[in-house]
This record gives structure tokens, C-alpha cells and sequence, in this order.
């Protein structure tokens, strides 16, 4: 069997996950599915595949995902030059699809039932894996001089819970909800903002931008959120553009993944 015959299931849909689905899907990987849950909660919406979960398709930098509704519709998605995605939080696809990869990427933190028998070649991003034990191979999410290398023996650094600094901001690129409530979004991603201005509200409380630049990520309107919870975030750079491209950040941490299927299937 070629490599690119492989039949690859992702875990998750979001940002992370859907540039790792980029990035191989334009490497010749494209027979991909992925699951995500009932109601995903992309901050950065404008490049996550989980968004077909609200509008049906999502393009990504020419790549397009669609959702959908049962195991079967997999092969009409391939057929047509798409990656499919499927509401199927406990990933029961695996046990119908008997995949070549498995790919946690939903990055919880913690392994929320991935076994290292799903697959021959099972890879978790991110802190919550051991490599060797509950996965073959770990990729590092954390930013830093081990952004995407490849673990084959223990786990990734464990989640610090610091924004990353782009531009010399940390945390003040982060929008978070003032209480409990629903949003109210007010200004969209892609939207050139100045500190102060107020992006959204949460039941009539605003939520402001703390510095000057473009916002990149935004929950849907009307999301339930939480205390503190992030909401969006701002890019300082100001740059349009990356509002509607996979990050560096996420290209590297797909370039671990796709290390670990090359060198797994090449031996």
C-alpha cells in the first residue's frame, strides 16, 4: 500500500487539528476523517474544519472539509477532494474504520480515551500522552526551542497555561469573559481594533481589547461561556491575513506529525 493510501482518523477539529489535517491533505495524505463533538467551541473559527459543524463546509487555504452524517458518506467525501468530518465525540469511527494513523488532537490536556491499539501508529499532541504507553508518539505543543519535535519515549512539557508571546504580548492578546453568560460578539475576526475598544459583552458586561492590532479568533455569538474563559484573540502584528492561515505555531506541530508517519511508514 502507497502512503498516500493511508487512512488517517483525527481526533478533534479544531485549530490545531484541522492544520495538521491541512498540512497532510497537501502532502498527498488525503484520506482523512475527522470527529469532533456536537457543539465545538473554535476560538479561531476562520481555520478550523470544525465550523462545518454549523455551516456544512469550510475551506481552509484551499482546502475544503465537509461535514458529515454517517460512516458510509466517508468515501463520497474522498471522492470528492474533501476531508470529511463527523460528530462522533467518542470516536466510534476507529472501530468502523480500522485506520493506518490515529491523531489526537482535540488537546485537552489529558487523554480522554485514546488507546496505543486504536491504530498501528497512534500520536498524541500534546501534554495528557505518554509515548510508549497510552500512544506510539507524542509531538510537543508547548512554544519554545521543542515546539513540534517528535517524543518517542515520555511526555510532552506539561501546559503552562501562558498565552504565547507574539510581538512582546502574552496575555494581554486574550479576550476572556467577564462573568458567566452568553456573548454577544460586537467586532469580527479580521477587524482592526484599538485598546479599549469593546469587542463583545457578555449579558451587558464588555469585553475590551487590552492592545492595538487585528482580531484573530473569536467564539460564535451567542456562546456560553464562563468566568475567565477565552473568548478571542488579538494579533498585535495587525496583519489581516494571518487571521485566514494556519500559524506557525500549528505548522510546526504538524510538521511533528507528519515526521512521525513518514518514519513510521518508511522503515
Amino acid at each position: 500500500m502507497s502512503l498516500n493510501h493511508l487512512q488517517i482518523v483525527i481526533k478533534g477539529a479544531g485549530e490545531m487539528a484541522s492544520g495538521v489535517a491541512w498540512r497532510l491533505f497537501n502532502c498527498g495524505f488525503t484520506r482523512l476523517c475527522m470527529t469532533d463533538v456536537a457543539q465545538p467551541q473554535a476560538v479561531r473559527r476562520e481555520v478550523s474544519f470544525c465550523e462545518v459543524v454549523y455551516d456544512e463546509v469550510k475551506t481552509v487555504q484551499g482546502v475544503t472539509a465537509k461535514l458529515i452524517k454517517t460512516f458510509k458518506e466517508v468515501s463520497d467525501a474522498w471522492d470528492c477532494g474533501q476531508v470529511p468530518v463527523i460528530v462522533d465525540p467518542e470516536a466510534r469511527i476507529i472501530n468502523h474504520f480500522k485506520p493506518s494513523v490515529v491523531i489526537d488532537a482535540i488537546l485537552a490536556k489529558t487523554n480522554l480515551g485514546t488507546k496505543i491499539t486504536d491504530a498501528p501508529l497512534v500520536i498524541g499532541l500534546g501534554p495528557g500522552f505518554c509515548a510508549g504507553g497510552d500512544v506510539h508518539l507524542v509531538v510537543e505543543t508547548n512554544r519554545g526551542h521543542n515546539l513540534g519535535r517528535l517524543i518517542r519515549n515520555g511526555e510532552a512539557q506539561k501546559n503552562t497555561g501562558v498565552p504565547g508571546v507574539i510581538a512582546g504580548y502574552g496575555a494581554e492578546r486574550v479576550f476572556r469573559a467577564p462573568k458567566e453568560g452568553h456573548l454577544t460578539v460586537l467586532r469580527e475576526i479580521g477587524d482592526m481594533v484599538k485598546e479599549g475598544d469593546v469587542v463583545a459583552e457578555v449579558n451587558g458586561s464588555p469585553v475590551k481589547a487590552l492592545i492595538n492590532g487585528v482580531i484573530r479568533g473569536m467564539l460564535r455569538d451567542g456562546t456560553g461561556v464562563w468566568k475567565g474563559m477565552k473568548t478571542g484573540d488579538i494579533d498585535p502584528r495587525g496583519n489581516r491575513d494571518f487571521c485566514y492561515s494556519v500559524s506557525e505555531k500549528t505548522l510546526a506541530i504538524a510538521g511533528g506529525v507528519l515526521e512521525g508517519i513518514l518514519s513510521f511508514y518508511n522503515r
